[in-house]
């Protein structure tokens, strides 16, 4: 029997799993039946009881609508190790829906995540604009309109996108190509930074972004979620509509279970106003739908989502310069060619695109305990963009036809095997398989193309103690067909690459304060279409590209160090990567602008050279005195050309952001009702290539925000959640630099955003 367990240095830690799913039961109950210590699962399903006195303890585990389960433990050293699998419960509660989301991240890798009210707090606002919130994170921006996010500097084909679990496939090499994402179907937002390319596949050098909706429910009934929001800046108004259900059945003596999910948005806006004047044509128009329906019955699970994302968004009219006198004089001025008033029209020069995304997924989960999961998607991807001017030839002026159209149509699948645990050991194997072609029409920038890839992985890991190790091994194979005309011959050239990866990382705990992760990973990135062939002008950037066909795939070696500490009062992390890239591909400004029948355009050009990026994330998060909460985050990079031994272009400046906010349980009928006020600052990027650019990077800036909500009750079952959020509050005029539209006018003034949420 335990003894007093006062000065006892021992303690028990473990996990908490769906016996069926392997995910992870967040909010589960462990405790020590003898002394009634206890603890609760964290967001990894992870528990840690201290303060143990060696001796024979019975170990209680249950969470609602899972079976108790009670384990006998022989405390006889220092540390013991106890896991839970428990099973569902034949009967659930009518008022209680118990769900887990868990991401394949490994978990040597340090995973950010925007989720709950902080997610709340950015809807209406682009992918992008709403992951910038977090640490590590910025955006590369086309105007006002268009935002890339960017992780530790790297973006558009160094990070991927997984849509739902679908890797998101479209024409994401363009720098003002936005992720065709509504960031309305996701609960969690989640950033892997790092290598990530033997989970996920090659192109993972800077690390992946998983959109992750909540899982369907499991209990009868309907409910769902109104979200309204208004932004003062460009008059914008955003609503979004999710309704679901369940209903459950018996078939052949087995519970069966029907679940369903309808999600729609709609956004419109007119011209975005900087603090001293409109930028003429950038209003934006959306219309998304989604749905999703999901069958259970036995050890099968399977389900089918469907999604389609339209948008309108209008390119600044002042990008669009047509001689080479007039854009020199922009650039060297910083005042606008074009000035406007207010509109919500969307004409020339502008983008239309839309992006259909089908999925089925199956999961079969056998008695020994193994997991199968097959993935199947297809994606098209329809990208129409529009100079400003229109055709000269009267039958294609007619038509209004765009001068640059894209088609991209992928297949994708998975298959993956995940093992029951031998011991301590977990693990998974997979293969993935990727089938599209590229259909082009309009004035030449890309050719057509057809792609074949398939990849194999294998990743395991072994807990012991403190201690977590994981390592894994992939191998990739990608063939490209290209159709192009030369001298109006059509040619195939054809372009094979193959390479594997692979990663090792440790965890170590040594107590419930303290979490620290290392990992090394390798990855690699074949150049895609833009890079090899681009040679033309490429509107929605209002650039000149021009691609090279002799560019060899990229290598990288990637170290992260990650270390959490957590108190009560303060909370703390610590990020640290050193990534080195051979034959890195980046796309260089040119010396002089290009002169076309179109207009003219600043002149880039695809190159290679080898790259360092390293750097600090770290955030602080302190409880002053009881409801006040101060945070601080700080981002720091550098990087460098090593070929040439000089700084790159395009590379986020640093940048520290500060947060005051007090909380209050209840104010009048308002619950947990907040108020805060944030400062953003942005150093200016002095490292730059000498007369690498077109204009000087911009100066330093400083932003200041305000923000103030609350949930009001509506009943017993419904209720009301606002949130009143100011940003650029003193209206400051500033460019960004990674902002391509820096050159011709100033960023996004003042803009006040209301957000109301109806959960029913």
């Amino acid at each position: 029997m335990a003894q007093n367990q006062e000065g006892c240095t021992c303690f028990v830690k473990g996990i908490v799993l769906d016996q069926e799913s392997r995910q992870a039961l967040t909010g589960a109950i462990v405790l020590i039946k003898e002394t009634g210590q206890g603890t609760v699962t964290d967001a990894s399903g992870a528990y840690r009881i201290d303060k143990l006195c060696q001796g024979n303890y019975t170990l209680v585990s249950r969470i609602i609508g899972y079976k108790e389960v009670q384990v006998r433990l022989a405390l006889n050293h220092a540390v013991a190790e106890q896991d839970f699998f428990l099973n569902e419960e034949s009967i659930h509660l009518n008022d209680v829906n118990v769900t887990a989301q868990k991401s394949n991240a490994l978990s040597s890798q340090a995973v950010t995540s925007l989720e709950g009210r902080e997610l709340d707090q950015t809807r209406g606002q682009s992918l992008g604009e709403a992951l910038r919130t977090l640490a590590g994170v910025t955006t590369l921006q086309t105007g006002s309109s268009i935002a890339k996010p960017v992780i530790h500097g790297f973006h558009s084909n160094r990070v991927l996108l997984l849509n739902n679990g679908i890797r998101q496939e479209g024409q994401q090499w363009g720098s003002e190509h936005a992720p065709e994402i509504d960031p309305f179907v996701a609960t969690r937002l989640s950033v892997i930074k790092g290598a990530s390319g033997v989970r996920y596949g090659p192109d993972a050098i800077g690390g992946v972004i998983l959109i992750e909706p909540g899982p369907l429910p499991t209990l009868p009934g309907i409910h769902g979620e109104l979200n309204a929001v208004g932004f003062t800046n460009g008059r914008q108004g955003v609503i979004s509509l999710q309704t679901e259900g369940a209903t459950r059945a018996t078939t052949t003596g087995k519970n069966a279970q029907l679940s369903w999910r309808l999600q729609g948005t709609l956004k419109r806006g007119g011209n975005i106003r900087t603090p001293t004047y409109f930028l003429d044509n950038t209003g934006v128009a959306e219309q998304n739908v989604s749905g999703a329906v999901g069958y259970r019955i036995g050890r099968i699970t399977s389900d089918l989502y469907y999604s389609r994302f339209a948008t309108d968004i209008g390119i600044y009219s002042g990008s669009h310069i047509g001689s080479v006198t007039d854009l020199l004089a922009v650039l060297q001025s910083g005042r606008p060619f074009v000035t406007s008033g207010f509109s919500y029209t969307i004409g020339r020069p502008y983008q239309h695109i839309t992006h259909d995304l089908l999925k089925w997924r199956t999961v079969y989960k056998p008695r020994h305990g193994d997991i199968w999961t097959l993935t199947v998607a297809r994606q098209y991807d329809d990208r129409m963009e529009y100079d400003l001017n229109r055709p000269r030839n009267d039958s294609l002026a007619a038509l209004n036809r765009p001068e640059l159209r894209f088609r991209l149509t992928s297949f994708t699948s998975d298959l993956v095997y995940e093992h029951k645990p031998i011991g301590r050991l977990n693990g998974q194997l997979g293969i993935n398989a990727l089938y599209q072609f590229n259909i082009m029409n309009g004035r030449p920038l890309i050719p057509n193309f057809r792609t074949y890839q398939g990849g194999v992985f294998w990743i395991e890991k072994l807990r012991h103690k403190q201690w977590e190790y994981e390592a894994g091994l992939r191998f990739d194979y990608r063939h490209m067909q290209v159709f192009r005309y030369e001298n109006r011959v059509l040619t195939n050239p054809v372009f094979t690459f193959a390479n594997g990866s692979g990663t090792v990382g440790v965890t170590y705990a040594p107590s419930e304060r303290w979490t620290s992760r290392v990992n090394f990973g390798t990855s690699w990135r074949a150049p895609n279409i833009s890079e090899l062939f681009s040679d033309g002008v490429h509107h929605g950037a209002a650039a000149f590209e021009e691609g090279d066909q002799t560019l060899r795939p990229e290598t990288a070696y990637n170290l992260t160090w990650n270390v959490q500490y957590t108190r009560p009062r303060v909370r703390a992390e610590f990020d640290a990567f050193y990534n080195h890239i051979n034959d890195y591909i980046y796309l260089k400004p040119q010396a002089e602008a290009r002169l076309t029948i179109r207009g003219a355009f600043p002149y880039f050009k695809y190159t290679q050279t080898n790259a360092l990026y390293t750097g600090f994330d770290a955030t602080v998060s302190v409880d002053v005195w009881r409801g006040l909460q101060w945070t601080s985050k700080l981002a720091y990079l550098y990087v460098q050309d090593l070929k040439q031994d000089q700084p790159l272009v395009w590379i986020p400046p640093n940048r520290w952001e500060n947060g005051l906010r007090y909380e209050w349980a209840e104010v009048s009928r308002l619950q947990d009702a907040y108020v805060g006020v944030s400062n953003l600052a942005v150093a200016r990027q002095k490292r730059v290539p000498p007369n690498s650019d077109f204009v000087a990077p911009p100066p330093a800036y400083a932003l200041w925000g305000l923000s103030a909500g609350g949930t009001l009750p509506l009943g017993d079952t419904h209720k009301l959640e606002l949130n009143l959020s100011v940003t650029n509050l003193f209206n400051t005029v500033y460019r960004d630099y990674l902002n391509r539209f820096r050159y011709y006018a100033d960023d996004i003034g003042r803009n006040v955003a209301l957000r109301v949420k109806w959960k029913f």
